[in-house]
């Protein structure tokens, strides 16, 4: 039994007991600019979808209440039109007749939906970037793309704006700004979550994911929209490593696999690990994809089974892609991302022999990782290889950049199998996160593993953390001046967010420095966010009897709230 499907019309209805999903506004309020600015860029359109009232006691509250999430805009609302990341793909496309299950069963299970964010144009890309509506700011790494393509889902969760939101992981639009942004993600096994009322990308590989920062919360979430029953938890029999995968980073294994190794080991004993080369285990279970890999390209040596992988996915992703959407693009021609444009617009035919090739490449993929796993098993792999890129980089385009990136995220899209990518701090200035994987169909397992091992695998970070802060010390705090110097920068291109963002992970590595919080106050005054400033000032006044900047700048703060004689002090302060 699916999801309950909602009504078809929005009833507006303030003040009454009625059961059901309530907007509290019939037309969706569209303030882009106002709310990128307050909100790290992550939102497109503020809304509000309402629970129904909750039960009275001695009946349970509704098991999301008082949660409130996000999601990102392509999934279907009442009389709202998704943008698909794209302002063409709005203009074109009329306002939705009713709102998509999945919605509708978050909300009435008690969750409040504040917002749509952000996304890839047309969810295509893992960057996170989009010129149409902005690219939010990794609260992590400002200076860092997000990731994608459900960037603004990612950031909104990381900067604390909702509990938790909803993407779409297609080659990894979940689990990659999940990792960039240093929070949980979780694609779930293709097919567990309905995908009625979403804009598709690529209907075999597309799978509705969710963010959060609290593995309980994640989970709740998981047993909400794929609608199955608390059971007896039970511990992963194995724990198998991908040593080849993790060889591959330049983190070194004792900040990124010892740390799963480690708790692995305090939690369910030794005798639970396993080492194996998934390059090896493919290459032996995979027969198709081995007859794809032993080819050879003009003259160069066979590709490695990963690597083929990674191919089979981008080129059924494009495939399936064209099939739904080539006609749109080529009445459209909306303008595009280089990046995306270049896959899109470019000839591209896929034979039947070759499609036919990479649906048993599926078939057999997901029969390893269930013959690898069997019923609670869970295969450890890096969530992806590199750091995330910086904004406006060209590294993102490159075709080894992505080969390397979908090595490791074609895993789960071909096989479609769950996972769920688990941040485990920083390296370097860099987040460091691995991915649990479990077979097809067995989320909730995965789930309840990830709320088993997440307190002792933090555990293992902060050790590993404190292990190096000698040395890291003095480079938290010259992290810390490069970060304001680039907020000083973001604040003179009148970048005012982006300065935010700077001048915060100056705070993050170094919150006792009075000029960082005068700074953010100043660029929050650019923004009306007065609150914010005013808080800020205190803060440096606190840190810094003396810094006549933070006075006047919560004078004017204050002024602008309305708090007149609490302004003179600053004034007068700053006239003396």
């Amino acid at each position: 039994m699916g999801p309950p499907q909602p009504a078809n019309h929005v009833w507006v209805i303030l003040g009454l007991g009625f059961a059901g999903i309530f907007l509290i506004t019939a037309k969706l309020k569209k303030k882009k600019t106002a709310i990128n600015k307050a909100n790290f860029g992550a939102f497109i359109n503020s809304l509000q979808l309402l629970p129904p009232p909750p039960p009275p006691p001695p009946k349970a509250p509704l098991p999301l209440s008082p949660l409130t999430f996000a999601l990102s805009d392509l999934f279907e609302i009442d009389g709202h039109v998704a943008t698909f990341g794209h302002p063409e793909w709005a203009r074109t496309h009329e306002a939705a007749s009713q709102t998509c299950p999945v919605v509708s069963a978050l909300v009435e299970g008690g969750a409040t939906c504040i917002g749509t964010t952000v996304v890839d144009e047309l969810a295509f890309g893992v960057s996170g970037e989009n010129k149409h509506y902005g690219t939010p700011t990794n609260p992590a790494l400002p200076a860092r793309v997000p990731g994608g393509s459900s960037s603004g889902a990612a950031v909104a969760v990381a900067a604390n704006l909702v509990d938790f939101a909803l993407g779409v992981d297609t080659v990894g639009g979940v689990r990659v700004p999940a990792g960039f942004c240093s929070i949980l993600g979780f694609r779930p096994s293709h097919g567990a979550v309905s995908h009625v009322g979403t804009i598709p990308v690529s209907k075999s590989l597309d799978a509705i994911g969710w963010f959060a920062r609290d593995p309980n919360i994640l989970r709740l979430v998981g047993h909400i929209l794929m609608q199955v029953p608390y059971i007896f938890q039970r511990n992963p029999r194995q724990v198998i490593i991908a040593d080849d995968c993790f060889q591959q980073l330049n983190v070194p294994l004792d900040r990124s696999s010892q740390l799963v190794v480690k708790s692995a080991e305090k939690l369910f004993g030794r005798q639970v690990l396993k080492q194996i080369s998934l390059e090896d285990y493919l290459s032996s279970s995979v027969p198709t994809l081995k007859e794809l890999s032993s080819l050879k390209t003009n003259g160069e040596l066979k590709v490695s089974s990963l690597k083929s992988l990674a191919n089979v996915l981008q080129f059924l992703q494009r495939h399936e892609f064209r099939l739904v959407h080539e006609e749109w693009i080529n009445a459209v021609k909306p303008d595009l991302h280089p990046a995306v444009s270049a896959d899109l617009y470019e000839k591209f035919e896929l034979s039947d022999v070759e499609v036919e090739h990479f649906k048993s490449i599926r078939n057999e993929m997901r029969a390893a990782i269930r013959s690898l796993l069997k019923n609670e098993g869970i295969l450890v792999i890096p969530t992806g290889v590199d750091p995330p890129p910086k904004l406006g980089g060209k590294e993102i385009l490159s075709k080894d950049y992505l080969s390397r990136a979908f090595s490791l995220l074609s895993i789960a899209s071909i096989s479609g199998c769950c996972q769920v990518t688990i941040p485990l701090g920083f390296y370097e200035k860099s987040p460091v996160s691995v991915s649990l994987i479990a077979r097809h169909g067995n989320d909730c397992f995965l789930l309840d593993t990830l709320q088993t091992m997440y307190s002792t695998l933090q555990e293992q970070v902060d050790i590993a953390a404190k292990s190096k802060s000698p040395r890291n010390v003095v480079s938290r705090e010259e992290s810390a001046e490069i970060a304001k110097e680039k907020g000083n920068q973001a604040y003179k291109d009148k970048q005012w967010q982006k300065a935010i963002g700077f001048y915060s992970e100056a705070i993050k590595l170094s919150s006792n420095n009075a000029t960082y919080y005068s700074n953010r106050a100043q660029a929050y005054l650019e923004l009306g966010s007065y609150h914010q400033a005013e808080a800020d000032c205190s803060k440096a006044i606190d840190l810094d009897k003396k810094n006549v900047k933070a006075y006047f700048r919560r004078g004017r703060a204050r002024e602008m709230l309305g708090y007149y004689t609490e302004a003179i002090d600053g004034q007068i302060f700053h006239s003396v």
